[in-house]
Order: C-alpha cells, then structure tokens, then sequence
C-alpha cells in the first residue's frame, strides 16, 4: 500500500479565499493537487499557463513533489503594481501610515 500524504490547494480573491485539503500519494505534484482538489472547476478563471503557482509563499514549478502537510498556492495576477501605485503616491505628496493606510485628516477648529 503506498503512504498518502495531506495537503492544501488554496486560492484567493479579493472577497474570498478557498482552502481545498487533498490526499495523495506520496511522490504526488503541485500540479496533481490542484487536479484532485477540484479547484480549477470551481473556478474556471484559474489558467495555470498565466497563473503562478508557489508552496508557502515561495514559487515553484507545477512538477515540484509535494511533502506531507504542504499548502500550494495559486496567485493572481496583481490589479496594480505596488512600487508603482507607492510612486505615484509620492508625487501626489500623500504620507502613508506604516501598513499603507492613509492618515486621518486633522480638521481646524
């Protein structure tokens, strides 16, 4: 009998995000998780051609084998890139707040 394995296929968008656990085979792929966990039916905007793909944050190829417990992420492509949205607030003279918010506006009295 061969050993399994458990991992997560997890996939996000801007409302919501999906954590799909999948057993496998040990030996199994990034990519054979996301074909067992049924994710790419449930979301058919997923185009592993376009779409990146990582283990923990870190990218990786499709061919990659799993371990026990891994989590393979799928990502989408960024609406906005973020050195360029923080460019154009710098010459826009806006000051951010450590995490990216924008500070309150203090109102003469």
């Amino acid at each position: 009998m061969s050993e399994k394995i458990m991992v997560e296929v997890a996939y996000a968008q801007p409302d919501m995000q999906v954590i799909l656990p999948v057993s496998l085979t040990a030996g199994a792929t990034a990519l054979q998780a996301i074909e067992g966990s049924g994710i790419l039916e449930k979301f058919p905007e997923i185009d592993l051609r376009q779409n990146k793909i990582g283990i923990f944050g870190k990218l990786t190829k499709p061919e990659t084998a799993l371990r026990d417990k891994d989590r393979v992420e799928i990502y989408r492509k960024l609406i906005a890139d973020p050195k360029e949205v923080r460019r154009q607030r710098a010459e826009e003279g806006k000051v951010m707040k450590k995490g990216g918010a924008e500070p309150e506006k203090n109102e003469a009295a």
